[in-house]
C-alpha cells in the first residue's frame, strides 16, 4: 500500500463534511473516498459516483460477500454504508493521500485497518443543543429522525478517545485552519 489516510468522523451535523470539502479544495494531493450506501439520495443535488455509490441492498450484500469492502456498517436500520477497497486503490494509484468523511464506527474501523498510515480526527460540537440547531437548519430531517440522530450523537461522543485527535468545531474558520495544520504535520511525518 502507498499513500496515507486522513479520516474525519463525527456525529451527523458536526461540520466534518464542510471541513473535508475545504481540505479537498485546498490540497490537490488529497483524493476523496466515496462511500457506498443503500440510503436514498437527498434531493436532486446528490450524484451516484460523486457523493456516494448508491447501491441497492442486494448489490451492497453482494459486495460484502465478495470481500470488496475495507469496512461496512448498518448505520441506521436498513441503511448500510461502507468503504470500497477499489476507492483506496484508485486514489493511491493517482499518487494522492485519501481523505474520508465517515461515521464514527467507520472511522474507528478505518483507523484499525490503516494503523500508523492514518490520522483519525473526531470532529466535536460544543454541545448536543448546538448540534440539534445545526441539524434543524439543514431542513432535511423530520423531528423523529432528528431525535434519533441526537440520541445516536450522544452515544458516538463516547468514542472520541478512540481517535488520534479531537477537533472542537466551535468556530468554523478556526477549525478549518486547525484541520489544515493537522494535515500538513501528518503528511510530512
Amino acid at each position: 500500500m502507498a499513500g496515507k489516510a486522513l479520516i474525519f468522523s463525527a456525529p451527523s451535523g458536526s461540520g466534518k463534511t464542510t471541513i473535508v470539502k475545504h481540505l479537498l479544495a485546498n490540497n490537490s494531493d488529497l483524493g476523496f473516498s466515496i462511500s457506498a450506501s443503500t440510503r436514498d439520495k437527498r434531493g436532486r443535488t446528490e450524484e451516484h459516483g460523486k457523493d456516494y455509490y448508491f447501491l441497492t441492498p442486494d448489490e451492497f450484500k453482494r459486495k460484502i460477500d465478495n470481500n470488496e469492502f475495507i469496512e461496512w456498517e448498518e448505520v441506521y436500520a436498513g441503511n448500510f454504508y461502507g468503504t470500497l477497497k477499489s476507492e483506496i486503490e484508485r486514489i493511491w494509484s493517482e499518487g494522492r493521500n485519501v481523505i474520508f468523511d465517515v461515521d464514527v464506527k467507520g472511522g474507528i474501523n478505518l483507523k484499525r485497518y490503516f494503523g500508523s498510515k492514518a490520522l483519525a480526527i473526531f470532529v466535536k460540537v460544543p454541545s448536543l443543543e448546538i448540534l440539534g440547531e445545526r441539524l434543524r437548519r439543514r431542513s432535511t430531517e423530520s423531528e423523529d429522525s432528528l431525535s434519533r440522530r441526537l440520541f445516536k450523537a450522544k452515544f458516538e461522543m463516547t468514542f472520541q478517545d478512540k481517535f488520534d485527535v479531537v477537533l472542537l468545531n466551535e468556530d468554523l474558520e478556526k477549525s478549518l485552519v486547525e484541520a489544515q495544520r493537522l494535515y500538513d504535520v501528518f503528511k510530512e511525518s
